[in-house]
Formats: structure tokens, sequence, C-alpha cells
């Protein structure tokens, strides 16, 4: 199913979960993808990577078997910086094949050897996509605090308007972990004209030093809630991570009650953590069991 035709009869609920990297076999990936699916979620999301540590097969592969074998919508990401026309057609038909039809169109992060080839932004895959392949629902990333790379939240905006006008019929943001800064992003898009969907992202921080790394990388800020939350937890893992799975089903309860327009969560490819989270959201009404 269109996940846009989901977003248009419920808040709908999703999972993200990325390829095997490095030595991780495939069938553990599979592992993972089934154990989420006992969730029930409207749709299951695969990262992808176009060389390196990942595998754009194996996005594909999973996704196959998200659609296939487990019976979910599934959303298969594809970055474009460093890829050519020729490797988008060949991924799209591997998607095809699979009957996936959701894709989470993104330009990639910058790395040695990934230049432009064919598309610079996301902006620009996503028009070539709109016009090559119309049957495809297309998704693209939003930024609550803007981009890391942009000069500012108004040319934020205006780069989310142009991936609307290409043709993105849904977004889905970066993590965060204010949901303040989400509402009033919320309300700048609409001003802005950004009409369509916006899923929330929330990935649950499971470690000082994790959530240190996602501020940095992401330009996530760390709200004082969150710092205090990791100081009472002290220099214990368990406890850090316990510590950043209840400020995170706290984030979710907010959000749902605010009518966001989707939940997805960022599961790290730790199925223990979203079940908690799933069963603590269904225990308050805000899911279906």
């Amino acid at each position: 199913m269109r996940i846009d035709e989901l977003l248009k009869t419920k808040q709908t609920y999703s999972y993200e979960i990325f390829p095997p990297k490095g030595t991780m076999p495939l069938s553990d990936a599979r592992k993972v993808a089934e154990a989420l699916a006992q969730d029930h979620p409207d749709w299951i999301s695969t990262t992808f990577s176009a060389g390196g540590t990942g595998s754009s097969s194996h996005t594909a592969e999973i996704c196959d078997t998200v659609q296939n074998d487990l019976g979910i919508t599934s959303l298969a990401h594809l970055t474009c910086l460093g890829s050519s026309k020729e490797d988008v057609e060949r991924y799209v038909e591997k998607l095809d094949r699979a009957g996936v039809s959701n894709v989470l169109a993104l330009r990639g992060d910058r790395a040695p050897g990934r230049d432009a080839i064919d598309f610079t932004y996301a902006s620009d895959l996503i028009s070539y996509l709109k016009a090559q392949h119309p049957e495809l629902c297309l998704g693209a990333a939003c930024y609550p605090e803007g981009h890391v790379e942009s000069p500012s939240m108004r040319r934020s905006l205006e780069n989310l308007k142009r991936k609307q006008d290409a043709g993105a019929d849904f977004f889905v943001t970066q993590l965060f972990f204010d949901n303040e800064t989400f509402y009033r992003f919320r309300d700048l898009c609409a001003r802005g004209r950004i009409k369509i969907p916006i899923v929330v992202g929330i990935m649950p921080f499971t470690s000082q030093k994790q959530i240190t790394r996602m501020a940095f990388t992401c330009g996530a800020s760390i709200p004082s809630a969150v710092i205090k939350r990791i100081i009472a937890a002290g220099d214990d893992p368990a406890e850090q991570a316990k510590a950043g799975v209840a400020y995170a089903i706290e984030q979710l309860q907010d959000l749902a009650q605010n009518g966001v327009d989707g939940l997805h969560i960022y599961t790290m490819n730790k199925p223990a953590m979203a079940h908690e989270i799933h069963e603590a959201l269904v225990g308050c009404g805000y899911l279906a069991s």
C-alpha cells in the first residue's frame, strides 16, 4: 500500500531498520525484521548504502522480505549522491520486481569519492523519479532544527518546499529530542505552504556517548531534561538505555496526543527496545493492541 494513502486514514506507526554491515549476515537483518513485524507496524523502512559498509542489494532484499514474506508495507531508502541515473534505474527495477512502491528519496551523506553524478540534491532525485516512475510514492527527509549544512531555517524550509514541489508525497523528520522544537517547525511549515504529511522520527538514546554523537552528526540539540536523565542514570549503561527508552516513550505519547501525522521509530535494529515502546503506547491507548 502507498504510505501517502495510509497517512490519509490514520496516525501511522512505523519502524526503521538498516541492512547488515561488515560481517553481519543478511539472515540477522531478516530476523530483526521478523521480530519488528510482531508489533504490526503500518510500515517498515530500510536504509540504503551506495557502497562501503552497506549494500543497496541488501536494502532491496530486506524490503522484499518485509513486504512479501511478512506482509507489511515496505519503504525503501534511496540516496542519490554518487549515483547515476543508470544506478537508480537498476535499483528501482529491483524494487519493482518485489512489488515495493514506496521510496524515501535522499541526497545521502557527503563522503570522499561520493560526488554528484546526475543528482546533486534530493529534490533532483525526487523530480527524476516522479517523472520516470509516477507510480512510486515518494517520501523525503525534513529537519525540525534545520539541516546541519543549511545556513538558516529559512533556507531549510525553502529546500523542503522545493522537495514538495518536485513531487514528494510525505516527509519524515530527522531525530529530535525536544517536542517543542518540532511543534514550532510544524507551524513554520504550515506558514511556508508545506502541505504534505510530516511523520516524526524518534530515536531513543541508549548512552551518553551515543546521544553526543547524534548531536554532532545531525545537529540535534540536547535539552536539559535529557541531560538530567543521563546524569541520574550514572555510569551504568543499562540505566542509561532505560532512561533513553523512557524518555522516547514520553516524547511519543506527547506527539501522538498533539496530532502528528505519524510516529516513526529509529530502532537501531533492537527489536526488544521497539517492543517496549510499542507496549507502552498500546497501554496508554495511543496504539491498538
